[in-house]
């Protein structure tokens, strides 16, 4: 395990920022002698009635496509994603409705034709900050005919009339609009207007990060398929506080809601961040045995996922105490993934953030003002060093199964998560996160990153 050796490098890093300018906070009592002003608070959503509108019914975090209106009906709708980024090009089918092929001539030359589509582009990508991210794309077999359908424009021309709900919401889907998300405030709506054109809420962005806003988008779509924005409103500005733990491919978005304290916030969606890290580390589990890893890092993949279950407890207790209910984690269920697509979120989810994480539970430990904060940290900073270290252990585990192309597609991977992360921390914090929680100033932050990214990630 390289857990050890983290721990040395992380020693020198705390000890470098010593010499980086500190946060010196005074106080008396609770209050702060002077306080630093906090980020500009997250503007007031407009509020939208929902009460005429219903549902998008989604599968595995998309529409569903099973009430579409296609004439003459189709043998087989599928959705699919392609990870243009990878080489070669990989696609998953998501979802299927029909039966593929099923009246084609030739059913085998039917199949073949619908794999080897080529597809140069999917609708405009809606995941956010994940770094390997499908395009989506839908298929169609008729008889002997197959195929793919990558835009708005050629899913309208393939539905031709918009009859249904399900018809609006895919057709928004194709236009880069997110539906499926699993808070009711933010999951996709959908109502038929009495001029009988739709009406249809959906969300764009994502927020994390310095820039960053997660907003919510009402569109008109007319029978004829003519998509028209009528209202945009920001939900949500970009977070800084979302470098904890490993995210679990399908995680979807949520936010800890309106605790006033800026400690509930954090906590809560640290808790729901632990809480993933679960459903993360079980599926690595999974992953690892198929793809034939030692028991010892299976092993240690299942014990980093019970470590997450007591980081739940702990930051959710944190979270209650200042006042805010961490909102429960939603995964969407996802095949396993090729051994590529393993080693590639591996490196991103673990070796760059998951490694930060651990150095930053770190630096809480030392830092955090509040005793029962400090407590809580020291434990976590323990477990997630070992978690940073499994991350390690599984990139060396790998390097023997990858091609040159291969390495160099997860350095880049890794230096493009290094560049987000960097714009993450540069956010200022609230102050009662740096003195109470015990969390680094921008300053602080980036002169840890650089010595993470000096003597681990620049090798």
């Amino acid at each position: 395990m390289r857990a050890a050796r983290l721990l040395r490098l992380f020693s020198r890093a705390l000890r470098t920022t010593l010499a980086a300018p500190l946060l010196v906070v005074g106080c008396q009592g609770n209050d702060f002698a002077e306080p630093v002003a906090p980020a500009e608070p997250t503007a007031p959503a407009v509020p939208t009635d929902l009460g005429q509108y219903s549902d998008v019914e989604c599968v595995n975090g998309a529409p569903a496509i099973s009430d579409l209106s296609i004439e003459p009906p189709a043998d087989s709708v599928q959705l699919r994603a392609i990870y243009l980024q990878r080489k070669p090009p990989t696609v998953h089918v998501r979802t299927t409705e029909g039966a593929v092929c099923a009246t084609a001539s030739d059913p085998r030359a039917c199949e073949s034709r619908l794999d080897t589509l080529e597809v140069q582009e999917g609708f405009p990508r809606t995941c956010g900050i994940y770094v390997d991210c499908g395009s989506d794309f839908l298929t169609m077999t008729r008889g002997d005919e197959a195929a793919a359908f990558t835009s708005a424009a050629a899913v309208k021309e393939l539905l031709g009339r918009i009859d249904t709900p399900q018809d609006a919401a895919l057709l928004a889907f194709a236009a880069g609009y997110s539906l499926c998300e699993w808070t009711g405030d933010r999951h996709g709506k959908v109502r038929l207007l009495p001029d009988g054109t739709f009406s249809v809420i959906g969300t764009q962005g994502y927020p994390c990060g310095e820039g960053t806003a997660l907003t919510q988008h009402v569109l008109a779509i007319t029978r004829a398929g003519e998509l028209t924005e009528k209202q945009r409103t920001v939900l949500e500005k970009g977070d800084p506080l979302c470098t904890i733990g490993r995210r679990p491919v399908g995680l979807q978005e949520a936010r800890a809601g309106d605790c006033e304290d800026a400690r509930g916030r954090y906590f809560a969606d640290a808790a729901r961040l632990e809480a993933a890290s679960i459903h993360a580390f079980l599926r690595l589990r999974e992953e690892l045995a198929l793809h034939g890893a030692d028991t010892a890092l299976q092993d240690a993949a299942l014990l980093s996922a019970e470590d997450e279950v007591r980081h739940t407890a702990v930051t959710a207790r944190l979270a209650l105490r200042y006042g805010a209910i961490p909102p429960p984690p939603a995964v969407a269920a996802l095949p396993l993934r090729p051994l590529r697509e393993v080693l590639l979120d591996n490196a991103v989810e673990g070796c760059v953030r998951e490694t930060y994480g651990a150095l930053l539970a770190h630096h809480q430990a030392l830092h955090a003002r509040d005793p029962e904060i400090r407590e809580a940290m020291l434990r976590i900073a323990q477990d997630e060093t070992r978690h940073a270290g499994l991350s390690w252990d599984i990139d060396a585990w790998a390097r023997s199964k990858l091609s040159l192309e291969e390495h160099s597609i997860l350095r880049e991977a890794r230096r493009r998560a290094v560049e987000a992360l960097r714009a993450e921390v540069a956010v200022p914090l609230d102050p009662r996160l740096t003195a109470d929680a015990g969390l680094p100033s921008p300053e602080v932050a980036e002169t840890l990153l650089d010595v993470l990214e000096q003597e681990l990630w620049a090798c």
